[in-house]
C-alpha cells in the first residue's frame, strides 16, 4: 500500500466521521428545539410523524459508527507504533479524558448545572470505557477478538430478562453493563443512557476490522473485504427482523404499510440491540467504501475537516446550541409549555444546515492548528 493509499484510507475515515458528526448535530438541534415532542426508545410509531421518526432513525447512524470508527482509528496507531504498549497507553489516557470529559464540560454543556445534581452517562462516556477495555484486549489473538465481539454483539440480548435488586452493588454494575436506569451516590444522580456492554463488542469488531487496514491488504481487497460484511451485517438484520424472534422487540402489522415499515425500522438503542447493530454497522461498512470511491467530490473535503476534530466539535456545538437556545428564549419566550420549540421537522434541518455552514469556518481553523502543532499533545484527544 502507499502512503497516497495511507493518506486516502485515513480520509475515508475522518469524511465519514464528519457526516455521522453532521447527523448527530441534527438530533442535538431536535434534542433543543424540538422537545415538546420527545420520542421514547423504541418510538411508538402509532404517534411519531413520519418526517421526525425518519429523523431519529437517521441518527441511530451516529453512536455505532463513533464507536466503530474508534475501534479501526486504534488498530491504525498500532500499525503506526507497532507497539502495543504504546497503543494501551494511549487507549487509556485517551478513554479517562472522554470520560472526565463527559462528567464535566460534556454534562454542563446539557444540563447547565454546577456542581451537578444529574450526570447522564452518554455517548462520550462509552466510547472512553470502550477504549480503556480495548486498552486490556489489543495484546489478545485476533481470533479471541473476533469471537469476543460476536459474543458480544450477538449474545447480549439473551441478557435483557435479567433485573437485580434496586440499590444492590451488583444492580449498579449491571445498569453500567446492560440495563438502561439510574444511580445514584452522593446524592448526585447519574443516568446509564449508555449501558456499556454492547459497544464493548462494536469497538472490539471496530479493532479487528481495521486489520483490513493494514499493509497486506490492497485499497481494492479492503473494499471487497467491508463492502462484502457490510452486505451480510444488513443482510442478517433483515433475515432476522422478518423472522421477529430474536435480537429487538418484534415489529408490528398495520394496516397502513407505511407504519409497518416503520415498526419494522423501529429499533431499541438504549442499551444498542443485536438488530441495531447488524444495521447500522452494516450501512456504515458500506458507507466507508462509498466514501473511499468519493474522494474527488467537492463536497468531501468538508466532510473530512468535520472528522477530523470530533471532540472539538462535539464540545463546540453544544455550547453554540446552549447559547443560541438562550438568546432565542430571550427574544421570543416559550411557545409549547416550558419549551421554545419549532414547528416542523424541516425547520430543524434548515437550523442544522445553518449552524454547519457557521461553524465549518471554526472547525476548520482548528484542524489546521491542530495538525500543524502536532508537537502540542493535548491536541490528539481533539
Amino acid at each position: 500500500m502507499t502512503l497516497k493509499d495511507n493518506i486516502q484510507r485515513l480520509q475515508s475515515i475522518d469524511a465519514l466521521r464528519g457526516l455521522v458528526i453532521l447527523i448527530m448535530l441534527l438530533d442535538h438541534v431536535r434534542e433543543t428545539f424540538y422537545l415538546h415532542k420527545q420520542v421514547p426508545d423504541p418510538m411508538d410509531v402509532s404517534v411519531t410523524e413520519p418526517a421526525l421518526f425518519g429523523s431519529r432513525v437517521l441518527a441511530h447512524l451516529c453512536a455505532p459508527i463513533f464507536v466503530f470508527l474508534t475501534g479501526i482509528s486504534a488498530f491504525l496507531f498500532y500499525s503506526k507504533t507497532q507497539s502495543v504498549q504504546q497503543t494501551r497507553a494511549f487507549l487509556l489516557k485517551r478513554g479517562l479524558f472522554l470520560i472526565v470529559l463527559e462528567l464535566t464540560l460534556v454534562n454542563f454543556a446539557w444540563t447547565a448545572t454546577f456542581p451537578p445534581d444529574v450526570i447522564y452517562l452518554q455517548v462520550i462516556w462509552v466510547i472512553g470505557i470502550s477504549m480503556v477495555v480495548l486498552a486490556a484486549c489489543i495484546s489478545l489473538p485476533l481470533p479471541v477478538i473476533i469471537l469476543s465481539a460476536f459474543a458480544i454483539i450477538f449474545g447480549h440480548n439473551l441478557l435483557d430478562s435479567i433485573h437485580f435488586t434496586d440499590g444492590s452493588f451488583i444492580q449498579t454494575l449491571w445498569l453500567i453493563l446492560h440495563e438502561r436506569g439510574w444511580i445514584e451516590i452522593a446524592g448526585v444522580k447519574l443516568r446509564t443512557s449508555y449501558p456499556v456492554l454492547p459497544w464493548i463488542g462494536v469497538i472490539l469488531l471496530g479493532y479487528a476490522l481495521g486489520h483490513l487496514f493494514s499493509q497486506k491488504y490492497t485499497t481494492q481487497q479492503r473494499n471487497n473485504y467491508l463492502f462484502g460484511i457490510g452486505l451480510i451485517s444488513i443482510g442478517l438484520f433483515v433475515l432476522l427482523r422478518f423472522v421477529n424472534a430474536y435480537g429487538d422487540q418484534p415489529w408490528l402489522h398495520f394496516d397502513s404499510f407505511k407504519l409497518t415499515l416503520m415498526s419494522f425500522f423501529n429499533l431499541t438503542k438504549y442499551p444498542p440491540s443485536l438488530l441495531f447493530i447488524l444495521w447500522n454497522v452494516g450501512v456504515g461498512l458500506i458507507l466507508l467504501v462509498a466514501f473511499d470511491r468519493w474522494q474527488q467530490q467537492r463536497w468531501f473535503k468538508p466532510l473530512v475537516v468535520f472528522g477530523s476534530v470530533p471532540m472539538f466539535f462535539y464540545l463546540l456545538h453544544l455550547y453554540v446550541l446552549k447559547l443560541v437556545y438562550v438568546i432565542a428564549v430571550s427574544i421570543w419566550g416559550v411557545n409549547q409549555g416550558d419549551y421554545l420549540s419549532v414547528n416542523h421537522v424541516w425547520m430543524l434541518w434548515l437550523i442544522t444546515i445553518a449552524m454547519s455552514f457557521a461553524l465549518y469556518p471554526v472547525v476548520q481553523w482548528f484542524s489546521r492548528f491542530k495538525h500543524q502543532n502536532k508537537q502540542i499533545t493535548i491536541l490528539k484527544y481533539f
